[in-house]
């Protein structure tokens, strides 16, 4: 039986607590949210959800579906199972965090996806470790033959989703990105909330 769907509000985070064989969904709600998510493993949440390991072992940087996600141990944590938007994602942007914004103009505190991380796993009593590189879903983020990288809108439309299946007990935290200062979260460079739930 699935759990009721959770609403993760622009510019937040959230941490579930997914058992192994469990599936957990996140919902593109309007389509035009990246959410930066990570997961670690209980007890002492040293191993976590890794993207340099998963790269090396997939060979390529964007995960398909039938994938396993690797952790910082080099085993699978989660299987992507599912995923009804065109499959663009992003395995190497760091998470926004508050220098992150100083180095764009912004002056004054920004909402930001480390500060979120820190406090969804707060809120479910856990000391957060040290920020690992996120999956960030959704996110679309184009290179090009002599190795640049751009910023672009993404290409999820709304009500699209992936489910990831957990390999092992884990802790997964999202956040709904809250960049505002590039098009990450759409032309419009405004957060909107998303939604997941334990399947």
């Amino acid at each position: 039986m699935s759990e009721p769907a959770v609403t993760i509000p622009a510019r937040q985070g959230r941490a579930a607590r997914v058992s192994r064989g469990s599936t957990i969904e996140i919902i593109n709600t309007r389509g035009t949210q990246v959410v930066d998510l990570w997961a670690l493993c209980p007890p002492a949440f040293t191993e976590h959800l890794s993207m340099e390991h998963t790269r090396v072992a997939l060979g390529r940087l964007i995960p398909r579906v039938g994938d396993p996600l690797y952790s910082s141990d080099r085993r699978p944590l989660l299987t992507l199972v599912a995923d009804t938007s065109p499959g663009i994602h992003d395995t190497l942007m760091a998470s926004c965090d508050a220098a992150r914004y100083r180095m764009l103009g912004h002056r004054g505190h920004h909402d930001n996806c480390h500060d979120n991380f820190d406090a969804a796993l707060r809120e479910l009593e856990i000391s957060p470790p040290p920020l690992p590189a996120p999956l960030n879903l959704f996110m679309n983020v184009p290179w090009a033959p002599d190795g640049t990288l751009r910023f672009e809108p993404p290409l999820s439309r709304p009500g699209d989703l992936v489910r990831l299946r957990a390999e092992t007990d884990l802790i997964v935290i999202m956040s709904a990105c809250p960049q505002d200062l590039t098009p990450v979260n759409g032309q419009a460079q405004r957060p909107v909330e998303v939604c997941y739930r334990i399947l």
